[in-house]
């Protein structure tokens, strides 16, 4: 409380060694160990409760998604988040995180619908404005790209067609020269044969 991490270790891990089954002991030095950047040990003491972390499964399992997206591992971020909601549907920071997570996963719907959940849940957000930009810019995108994905297939369309046109009119240029070629003789076909001398005048 009075921010001093450090010395908070000492006696959190004290309470820990004295009653092994103290929750906020262990949900307290799980958010110490991550304000020193001792991520791992946050991520131990959060596995290690959260089996039997009770009420405050949800929150342990939050602050697991959040050590985990802060490491740059979205997959057990949104996993952990996951796990949050599944143990209390209104935890909105759970959505917050699993949105974050989702965005730089490149899964941008799902991210929308857990943004617009979170909103929801929380409508006096300091966040609001932030999130509703966000939310508008990813959907203009998806637009632009969806826009651009429907030019393309109109443009290969008209390009095949163009190419079946002129394929066709090289073939029917190819099969009258054909055609002509056969209507006229060489006479090679036959040797004339004469007879006699042949005279200059």
């Amino acid at each position: 409380m009075q921010n001093n991490p450090a010395q908070a270790v000492v006696f959190l891990e004290s309470a820990i060694a004295e009653d092994p089954a103290h929750l906020l002991a262990h949900l307290y030095l799980g958010i110490v160990y991550e304000q020193l950047g001792r991520t791992n040990e946050a991520i131990i003491i959060y596995r290690r409760v959260l089996p039997r972390a009770g009420d405050l499964s949800a929150n342990i399992a939050n602050n697991l998604g959040n050590v985990y997206f802060q490491s740059g591992n979205t997959e057990e971020a949104e996993r952990y988040f996951t796990q949050a909601v599944a143990f209390d549907a209104v935890y909105s920071r759970a959505y917050l995180g699993r949105a974050n997570a989702r965005i730089k996963a490149g899964n941008l719907q799902d991210a929308i619908a857990d943004y617009e959940r979170y909103l929801a849940l929380e409508p006096n957000s300091s966040q609001r404005t932030s999130i509703e930009r966000l939310i508008g810019l990813i959907r203009t995108e998806a637009a632009s790209e969806e826009m651009r994905r429907i030019m393309a297939e109109e443009v290969e369309r008209r390009l095949a067609e163009e190419r079946e046109k002129i394929l066709e009119s090289v073939s029917a240029s190819l099969q009258a020269a054909a055609d002509l070629s056969k209507g006229i003789s060489s006479g090679a076909e036959d040797v004339e044969h004469y007879e006699g001398e042949f005279e200059l005048d």
